[in-house]
């Protein structure tokens, strides 16, 4: 009897540690692999908030909390607001790719996404390519390049629930990177109207402008087109895996909700609204009726 108990847990201690194991194998040797599999996403260092996502889901939520408080602030107090905002949502998305994804795949992406939103916005001010002519007024902090660095940050913030959006919709790698190219282009249709009336950049000689947004010119449109499908290209590089990505799906769809919401009630620009609603919602909208299919229990 006292045998076939201790051959009992004998068995159940393996069981436990088998799987452990093998995800430290599959991550790799040395420092990345630790860190990719038994640090960040076995033991070790997700036994704390880490686990089971609870930072990402935490910085996600504060996320929320900052863009509501936007429209009741105003002045330096929005301008600070506008830089902790960014800096916390990029945090929210890098966390969460860094526990569900490893460390090696969130530094190139970070890599891939805030490079190439510096290199394009330090030649957009310099020459006008791929964006049209503007400059910076100095609003947004710290710079890199004649380049706020938080607008960098911007882009690898919200270009990972594109990512994984574009991917979740399009299947295969050209149609992810068409659909998620053009949800991070739309988001623009948001969040240039808003950065340009709180003067954190200016246009000059702008001709042909966006409707409800004259100051901001259709070029700035087709070069973010143009930015986020050669990024998005790239990024269809990186190891494809399917995790639990509640928390870059929700912040997308709230990125968007939010944003109607704010131009259409507490920014009084109706046509900028409906403008983003509508291009951002070419994605958006299928989304959101994909993720309800999903919930819904199967007939039988």
């Amino acid at each position: 009897m006292r045998t076939g108990n201790i051959a009992a847990l004998a068995d159940a201690a393996a069981a436990r540690r088998r799987p452990q194991t093998t995800t430290a194998a599959q991550a790799g040797p040395g420092i990345g692999g630790w860190l990719r599999g038994g640090g960040l996403r076995g033991g070790g260092l997700r036994g704390g908030w880490l686990r089971g996502g609870r930072l990402p889901t935490a910085l996600a939520g504060l996320t929320v909390l900052l863009q509501v408080a936007y429209p009741l602030t105003s002045g330096t107090p929005r301008d600070r607001l506008t830089i902790v905002t960014v800096v916390v949502f990029f945090l929210a998305t890098t966390s969460h790719a860094l526990t569900q994804r490893g460390v090696r795949w969130t530094a190139a992406y970070v890599a891939v996404t805030a490079g190439t939103g510096l290199v394009a916005e330090a030649v957009g001010t310099a020459t006008g390519i791929p964006f049209g002519h503007y400059s910076y007024a100095g609003s947004l902090g710290a710079e890199l390049l004649g380049v706020p660095v938080v607008i960098p940050l911007a882009w690898a913030m919200f270009a990972y629930p594109c990512l994984l959006v574009g991917q979740r919709l399009g299947g295969t790698p050209l149609r992810a990177t068409i659909v998620g190219g053009w949800a991070l282009a739309t988001w623009d249709l948001f969040l240039d109207p808003q950065m340009t009336r709180a003067g954190h950049w200016r246009w000059g000689d702008v001709r042909v402008g966006l409707p409800g947004a004259g100051d901001v010119p259709v070029s700035n449109t087709l070069g973010w087109l143009a930015v986020g499908w050669a990024m998005l290209a790239v990024l269809q590089l990186l190891p494809r895996e399917r995790r639990d990505d509640r928390q870059p799906y929700a912040l997308f769809l709230w990125t968007y909700a939010s944003s109607v919401l704010a131009f259409a009630v507490f920014f009084g620009r109706p046509l900028v609204a409906l403008v983003g609603a509508i291009g951002m919602g070419v994605v958006a909208l299928p989304f959101a009726r994909a993720l309800r299919r999903d919930l819904q229990p199967e007939q039988t």
